[in-house]
């Protein structure tokens, strides 16, 4: 392992390594991080792990005698996953490409599942979930978190205006459907108790991000990766670039008005339990 004498501040390896983690999951991670149960020898899962700022940080958090499996789909995020764990020395971790549906766990063998931005952005959340709760031991705890309904409002209002002003309101129940279909406290909550887990904490917060104006909020990299196809998918594809030329005219004036286009994104991290058994001992006489 590199040990902090050794490292080259100059070498190609450390930059790659240095600033990775995505900015829209920076608050959602940091916020985990803050309730998530951390131990000595557990036996950790972190479903939908993506590039792995959690699984390096459980791996090294909860110490080597600890075991951190990533499972994602995603066989280029695996990859350099599987890059920075032999650069960091991490022997505690292993690597799962592949679906969480199917887990390559035996029952009852897992202290932790954690999942940030994971389990909402799955095909079938419902089935991860049940596997989930399948591994778990009883006593053992699912974190996730979760982008909540409201996210960025003040892009949707000003989607709203764009769409009256170009005469385009036949679209707004789209819109409202885009905006709705994210998750709420009640609809993590339900999910969670279909799988047969237990909800024990729930914690909410919201966080800021902040643009030069609507322009620089469609033009940067993330927003265009995760979200611009989303609100394109409201209209017509012909359609498309005139009313987001017309939401950006919105947003450049808000951002006019507030000095810099500023974005409210609600969070919640929650935090379930698979329940004991019921204690089948006779009762004594």
């Amino acid at each position: 392992m590199t040990t902090p004498e050794d490292i080259d501040w100059s070498a190609p390896a450390v930059a790659a390594h240095y600033d990775e983690l995505p900015l829209w999951s920076a608050p959602f991670g940091l916020m985990l991080l803050d309730r998530v149960p951390l131990r000595r020898g557990q036996r950790v899962v972190d479903v939908g792990a993506g590039t792995g700022f959690l699984t390096v940080e459980l791996a090294q958090r909860c110490g080597p005698e600890s075991r951190v499996t990533a499972v994602d789909p995603w066989a280029a995020a695996m990859d350099r996953l599987a890059d920075k764990v032999a650069h960091l020395g991490l022997p505690n971790v292993e690597l799962v490409v592949g679906s969480a549906e199917h887990l390559p766990m035996p029952d009852a063998s897992v202290d932790l599942v954690v999942s940030n931005l994971g389990v909402n952005n799955l095909e079938d959340p419902a089935a991860v979930l049940r596997e989930c709760a399948r591994v778990l031991r009883p006593g053992g705890r699912l974190v996730t978190t979760t982008n909540l309904v409201g996210h960025m409002g003040q892009v949707y209002a000003a989607y709203r205006l764009a769409l009256t002003e170009l005469g385009q309101a036949r679209h707004l129940p789209a819109l409202e459907a885009q905006e709705q279909h994210r998750a709420t406290v009640g609809s993590v909550t339900a999910r969670l108790t279909d799988a047969g887990l237990e909800v024990v904490d729930v914690a909410t917060d919201t966080f800021r991000m902040r643009f030069a104006d609507g322009r620089a909020l469609l033009a940067h990299w993330f927003v265009r990766l995760a979200f611009v196809p989303g609100w394109r998918s409201v209209v017509p594809a012909d359609d498309a670039d005139r009313v987001l030329e017309r939401v950006a005219d919105r947003l450049d004036a808000l951002a006019d008005e507030q000095g810099a286009l500023e974005l409210t994104v609600p969070m919640a991290c929650v935090t379930a339990v698979r329940p004991q058994p019921p204690d089948s001992r006779p009762v004594p006489r």
